[in-house]
């Protein structure tokens, strides 16, 4: 193997690693009418299969962050691999509803273990901040194209081998992410001296589970219902606890002045912020294709593709860009252009021909993957390398929390809207708005040109 090869070989196992956390987010969507039916499984229990997976992955990030700092981010990666692995092998085998529900909450925690160290991993193996924005650009087209894709593939599977293949496909993948980074991926510092701060974590678990399973039940239920309002109170209640903690605990799982930083703050509220659009517009999109235009899973997932492709060049060129441009004209310029977008679907009218929705789709797809680029390596460029773990863990957090509020409240505004095109329009100018104020917080938050990550 050349030193070429050898070069980017870190980049593709921890890529794989990644592909296969956010695949599993969505490619479950149009298997589990077929796995409540095969495993007679209750309404509950088709839930739970759907939201139990990313209800412990988005609550235990944090965790997985912390674990990597303390034990070595090569170690607790590998670690998840193999856990994400062996649960997925479970589910494909599952006999029953409560057993795949059980091997779904252990696949989750194993993509917590897994996407924090993805991020540091690739700061230790791409020192130059050049070579590093191209591996975090690639790195965040893997998102994009695996929650898309995940619709397409599902819908594949599905109709051609069975529901089962949907995590037997893991078991490839995950060996040979597992094989590539034990050979190429050397090993992380371990820093015994810090401290787990269980408290901290307990917290951070239940305000994330909280919000995120409320969030999830307001698609539902709607926004004014008790159980709803009393999640989310209780999500508050736990950040003000993880707060009041990091503030008096001698070694914190993430220290409050790192968030005080406006690079740091800002790139977080960034990715909470475009994740809200792109995902919520591919929720709310996905509703439109089946339901109202009675497009199949595989129709739908092709009628996505567009936006899916243009995930994968945007974040080469951002990339390219970066060493001349610095991160910040990407972000804004990504953020403008896919509110564009969105707002062009809102101003198409009540029941637009597919061919002017392309257009919008690209656009959102293309801006959201040329400002990852930027505003993941403004993150990870703000915290010192004995916080690499914990800060990787705050940014896919927020995303997390960003995903599911925009897919939450798209579900909300289609259910109350008096039609669904009234519905969709809405939610596609909310979410231009999101991506206007992310626009917003790049331009104050994002360094330029003449400031670099700081080195590894």
């Amino acid at each position: 193997m050349s030193s070429e090869r050898r070069s980017w070989a870190p980049l593709l196992a921890v890529c794989a690693g990644y592909f296969m956390v956010i695949l599993d987010v969505t490619v479950i969507n149009v298997a589990v009418p077929v796995v409540g039916r095969e495993l007679s499984a209750s309404l509950t229990g088709i839930q739970w299969i759907t939201d139990g997976y990313t209800l412990v992955f988005a609550g235990f990030l944090l965790t997985g962050g912390a674990l990597g700092d303390r034990l070595g981010n090569r170690r607790v990666f590998c670690w998840g691999v193999a856990v994400f692995t062996a649960s997925s092998a479970a589910c494909a085998l599952a006999p029953d509803a409560p057993f795949l529900v059980v091997a779904r909450l252990v696949e989750g925690l194993g993509a917590a273990l897994i996407v924090p160290g993805s991020l540091a991993l690739l700061q230790q193996a791409y020192p130059e901040p050049d070579t590093r924005s191209r591996a975090f650009g690639l790195w965040g087209s893997m998102a994009g194209i695996a929650a898309s894709a995940g619709p397409l593939l599902g819908g594949l599977l599905v109709s051609t081998v069975g529901w089962r293949w949907v995590f037997l496909i893991n078991l490839p993948v995950g060996a040979v992410c597992l094989a590539l980074t034990l050979r190429h991926v050397a090993r992380s510092p371990r820093r015994a001296d810090r401290a787990l701060d269980l408290p901290a974590q307990v917290a951070v678990v239940a305000a994330v589970a909280l919000l995120t399973a409320a969030l999830n039940e307001a698609g539902r239920r709607g926004w004014s219902d008790p159980a709803v309002l009393a999640g989310l109170g209780l999500a508050a209640l736990a950040a003000l606890a993880f707060a009041l903690r990091e503030r008096l605990a001698r070694s914190p799982a993430l220290p409050l002045g790192l968030l005080r930083s406006r690079a740091l703050g800002g790139g977080a509220a960034i990715g909470l912020l475009f994740n809200f659009g792109f995902y919520g517009m591919v929720f709310t999109a996905s509703l439109e294709f089946q339901h109202q235009r009675g497009y199949s899973a595989l129709g739908t997932g092709l009628a996505l593709f567009p936006a899916v492709a243009m995930t994968m060049f945007a974040s080469v060129l951002s990339g390219r860009l970066s060493r001349r441009t610095g991160h910040r004209p990407l972000v804004v310029s990504g953020m403008l252009l896919a509110a564009l977008g969105l707002a062009g679907w809102a101003a198409a009218g009540p029941d637009p021909a597919y061919g002017l929705l392309v257009l919008p789709m690209m656009a959102a797809g293309f801006g959201t993957s040329f400002a990852l680029t930027g505003s993941t390596a403004t993150v990870m460029g703000a915290a010192p390398p004995s916080y690499s773990g914990a800060a990787s863990a705050l940014f896919n957090t927020t995303r997390q929390v960003g995903s599911a509020t925009g897919v939450a409240l798209g579900g909300s505004l289609l259910a109350s809207a008096a039609t669904y095109g009234t519905g969709i329009r809405t939610s596609m100018g909310i979410g231009a708005a999101a991506y206007l104020t992310a626009a917003f917080l790049a331009w104050r938050c994002v360094p330029g040109k003449t400031r670099h990550a700081a080195p590894v």
